[in-house]
C-alpha cells in the first residue's frame, strides 16, 4: 500500500484537484434543476441546453471582447454576465409559455415536454454557433498556474480551476442557503415547496414564485456551463451529457434537497476523477454506480426524506 501511494501520490493529489473543479460545474447545474423541482415538481430536462447556451455566450462573448482588443480581465465578469443573459432571457419565456401549461399534468406528459423543448434548444445551438468546437480560455490564461506542495513535489494547476470554479460553488451555496432562509422571497419559495395549496391559502403567490425560480434555476445552469467554457471545448451534446449526470446528482442527494447537491456533487466528482485517473474505462459509470449504491440503501436520497403520498 505504502509503495502505491508513493508512486501514485501525484496523480492522487491531480485526481482530488481535478474532482474538486469538475464537482463545483456540476453542482451550479445539479442545484438549479433541484431547486426548480423542489418548485414545480418538474424534472426538466431542458435543464441540460440551459448549461450548453450559457456556455457558448460565455465563450462567445470572451471571444468578441478580446476581438475588440479590450483588457482580458473583462472576460471573468462576462462569464456572469452571459449567463445572467440567459437566466433572464430564456427562463421566463419558457416558464410563461411552457412549463406553466404543464404545471400539474401527468409526469410523462412534463418529461415529454421538456424532452421536445431541449431537441428544440439543441438544433438552435447548432444553427447559432455551428457543429465545430468552440474554445475561449482566456480566464484560464489570465489567472496562469499555481504550484502546491504535495508532499516533496508539486503539482501545477490552473488558478482558474483552483480558485474561480470551487470559489464561486461556495458562495453560490452559501447565498442561495442565506436566501431561502433569511429573505422574504426565500421564505416564500420554501413555503411553496413544502406546501403549494397551503402557500396559496396564506396570500402567497405561486405564480410568481415558480417564475422567480425557473429564472434562478435557469441562471444557475447557465452559469455553469459559462464557467466550464474556458476548461472544456463546447460542441454539440454537451447538455445531453450534463443533464444525465446533474440527474444522478439530484437523484443521489434527494429531490428538492438543494444543499445535499454540494455534498453528493462532490462525491460523484471525485469519484469519477479519480476513474478518469486509475481506471478511465469506468469514467462513465462511476457516477452512476455511485448513485445506485445510494439508492439501493436509501430510496429517498442521502439527504431525502419519505413523502407522504396524498389521496
Amino acid at each position: 500500500m505504502g509503495d502505491w501511494l508513493s508512486q501514485n501520490g501525484l496523480l492522487l493529489g491531480l485526481a482530488t484537484l481535478d474532482g474538486l473543479s469538475y464537482a463545483a460545474a456540476v453542482f451550479m447545474v445539479a442545484v438549479g434543476l433541484n431547486l426548480v423541482f423542489g418548485v414545480l415538481r418538474i424534472l426538466n430536462i431542458a435543464h441540460g441546453s440551459l448549461y450548453a447556451i450559457g456556455g457558448y455566450a460565455a465563450a462567445s462573448l470572451s471571444l468578441f471582447l478580446s476581438s475588440r482588443g479590450l483588457p482580458e480581465w473583462l472576460s471573468l465578469p462576462a462569464l456572469v454576465v452571459a449567463a445572467a443573459l440567459v437566466g433572464v432571457l430564456l427562463g421566463p419565456v419558457i416558464e410563461r409559455l411552457l412549463l406553466r401549461r404543464v404545471e400539474g399534468q401527468e409526469p410523462v406528459l412534463q418529461l415529454l415536454v421538456t424532452f421536445a423543448l431541449f431537441m428544440v434548444l439543441e438544433d438552435l445551438q447548432k444553427l447559432v454557433w455551428g457543429v465545430q468546437p468552440v474554445v475561449s480560455d482566456t480566464p484560464v490564461r489570465l489567472l496562469g498556474n499555481v504550484e502546491i506542495p504535495f508532499g516533496a513535489d508539486t503539482i501545477p494547476f490552473t488558478a482558474y480551476q483552483l480558485f474561480v470554479l470551487p470559489g464561486i460553488a461556495l458562495l453560490t451555496l452559501v447565498g442561495l442557503a442565506w436566501f431561502l432562509r433569511r429573505t422574504l422571497a426565500g421564505r416564500m419559495i420554501v413555503a411553496v415547496t413544502e406546501d403549494r395549496e397551503a402557500a396559496r391559502a396564506m396570500g402567497i403567490d405561486a405564480a410568481k414564485v415558480t417564475l422567480l425560480t425557473f429564472t434562478a434555476g435557469a441562471a444557475l445552469a447557465a452559469l455553469g456551463g459559462a464557467l466550464a467554457s474556458p476548461v472544456a471545448s463546447l460542441v454539440p451534446g454537451v447538455g445531453a451529457q450534463t443533464i444525465v449526470l446533474s440527474f444522478a446528482v439530484v437523484a443521489t442527494a434527494g429531490l428538492g434537497r438543494v444543499e445535499g447537491a454540494a455534498v453528493t456533487a462532490l462525491l460523484i466528482g471525485l469519484g469519477r476523477a479519480f476513474a478518469v485517473y486509475f481506471e478511465p474505462e469506468l469514467e462513465v459509470v462511476v457516477p452512476y454506480i455511485i448513485m445506485v449504491l445510494v439508492l439501493l440503501i436509501r430510496p429517498q436520497g442521502l439527504f431525502g426524506t419519505p413523502e407522504t403520498r396524498r389521496i
